[in-house]
């Protein structure tokens, strides 16, 4: 009988591993808003759920019926993990052991360069005590941790991982999807005339392609699978980037070198964006999200045998992402909403 999947967050990284455990042969349980939704994962041969990271009830009551569990669906929301964490002690009680995968972000790594320098620090997933000396203020930190001591508590009965990825970019596969920091990036640029960065654009994230990211997810869980829980509770992180590290400068010059050979802007040159329009960024966090420094190596993913297969960021960009977004219309005015990575 094949393992059963929960996983909460079809959508951009959630949609393309949905792809993966059908072919696996998993069988797959996601959460939905809509009812609209449910014929369409229906037809894909997947089994859904109505509901909200908010019902607690419907969360812990699938994740109390199903062997593995991934949590893509956002960094930041806490009811949510603690539904899954519930579920996975009810499943305990019974003597019924579980997988769960949740994804964080490299915001996690973030300084406050907000564009002005290139950090020498590099953080290693083979040193969780790098890692574990962030401060409990750090982004996504507060819910990392909620899972490390759910991790510890119930370690006889669960295996809980951490995957960590960098700027994802790149499209999906079934509905043309994009990401959320560079499309952001691309949005603004279009409408302000210019292609903009924060500051002087020297701060540097690692890359992966959404579908880099979703293939890691699933040499993560076979490893799991397999892996004793006291190696996984040693080191609970996972990083998943490409070998590219990238400014932000670097990625603001594509950008604009793009929309100057497609006419949507005048000239190709990068500029910085004045902290009064960060309100068409990310607010308050804009310095943070497309100006920080994260930089990180993915060894342990390696050492499973994972390889990135897909293009790198600026082809990406110039390829497939910006010309979906040059045909968007409607007025933009910021991604207000969270963040996950």
């Amino acid at each position: 009988m094949p393992a059963s999947v929960f996983l909460l967050g079809p959508g951009f990284i959630g949609g393309e591993i949905i792809d993966l455990l059908l072919v696996s042969k998993y069988k797959v349980t996601t959460l939905v808003r809509r009812e609209s939704a449910v014929a369409d994962y229906a037809n894909l041969g997947v089994e859904t759920v109505v509901g909200n990271l908010d019902d607690a009830s419907v969360i812990r009551a699938q994740v109390a019926v199903s062997d593995i569990v991934l949590h893509t669906a956002t960094a930041d929301h806490l009811p949510s993990v603690q539904a899954i964490i519930d579920g996975i002690r009810e499943r305990a009680t019974q003597g019924r052991k579980t997988i769960y995968i949740h994804n964080s972000g490299a915001t996690l790594l973030a300084d406050t360069a907000e564009g002005e320098y290139k950090s020498d620090t590099v953080f290693d997933d083979e040193k969780p005590e790098e890692i574990n000396s962030l401060p409990d203020s750090a982004s996504h930190r507060l819910i990392d941790l909620e899972i490390i001591r759910a991790g510890q508590e119930l370690a006889s009965h669960a295996k809980m991982a951490i995957m960590i990825p960098p700027l994802i970019y790149g499209v999906t596969n079934r509905e043309n999807r994009l990401s959320i920091q560079l499309p952001t990036l691309v949005r603004y640029s279009i409408k302000h005339g210019y292609a903009g960065q924060i500051g002087k654009g020297l701060a540097v994230w690692n890359q992966i392609h959404v579908k880099d990211l979703a293939r890691g997810y699933m040499v993560l869980l076979h490893w799991m699978e397999r892996a004793p829980v006291t190696e996984i509770a040693l080191n609970p992180y996972f990083f998943c980037e490409n070998g590219q590290e990238l400014s932000w400068g670097e990625c603001a010059a594509e950008i604009g070198r793009t929309l100057k050979r497609i006419g949507r802007i005048a000239e190709a040159a990068p500029k910085p964006i004045a902290k009064e329009n960060w309100g068409d960024l990310f607010g308050g966090y804009s310095g943070m999200v497309v100006g920080s420094n994260a930089r990180h190596r993915a060894n342990r993913l390696r050492k499973l045998g994972w390889a990135p297969l897909e293009k790198d960021t600026l082809a990406s960009l110039a390829e497939d992402e910006i010309p979906i977004i040059a045909k968007e219309n409607g007025e933009f005015t910021g991604y207000a909403s969270v963040v996950a990575s």
